[in-house]
């Protein structure tokens, strides 16, 4: 009967030891992933703030096509015209 009871004991002291440990292992996991987490959310910051300056990037490059292509036919306009005289 002393043998069971010192297994018991050994067995409960042994849970009680593996219990800890997984706690202790969930409570490192946790921080790594709030540092995991407080990561990604700097990416993706920095990634949203990088998709607005494309996007601003974009529209002044079309507003200069635009302008290119005002004065383009601009140009042509005054290639077309008749040519003047020099005066004197």
């Amino acid at each position: 009967m002393f043998l069971t009871k010192q297994h018991v004991v050994v067995a409960r002291t042994l849970g009680v030891a593996i219990v800890a440990l997984s706690l202790g292992a969930c409570a490192t996991y946790k921080e790594e992933f709030a540092g995991i987490n407080s990561r990604l959310d700097q990416l993706d910051t920095k990634v949203q703030g990088a998709a607005q300056s494309a996007e601003s990037a974009n529209q002044s490059a079309q507003q200069a096509n635009q302008r290119l292509d005002q004065m383009e036919s601009r140009v042509q306009q005054l290639e077309a015209a008749p040519r003047r005289k020099p005066r004197g």
